[in-house]
């Protein structure tokens, strides 16, 4: 049972880190610039973005599981599980990052 939680536990890691590869939108909104060195150096510029995440929302949902009573009997129960539902941000740049 605790190798299959732990097994449990790495699958969720990588899906929540290729998700959040694709739950954030990123786009660029004004260009970089480099100083002009002259005898005078002028200052640059630092290019500005806009980061754009979804929404996540977590909730409770009934499922039935098993659980065992004192006397070694098992019988399913109703418990209360959290579920989660996400909303990616819209994509509006000329990329798309499709």
């Amino acid at each position: 049972m605790k190798g299959l939680m732990i097994a449990l536990g790495a699958v969720a890691v990588v899906a929540v880190a290729l998700f959040l590869v694709w739950f954030v939108d990123v786009d660029q909104t004004e260009e970089a610039r480099l100083p002009s060195v002259d005898v005078q150096v002028e200052g640059g510029n630092v290019p500005e973005f806009t980061v754009e995440t979804g929404d996540v929302q977590i909730r409770e949902g009934e499922v039935d599981v098993p659980v065992p009573e004192v006397d070694v009997k098992v019988e399913e129960e109703t418990v209360s599980l959290p579920t989660i539902d996400v909303d990616p941000p819209e994509r509006d740049g000329p990329a798309g990052n499709q």
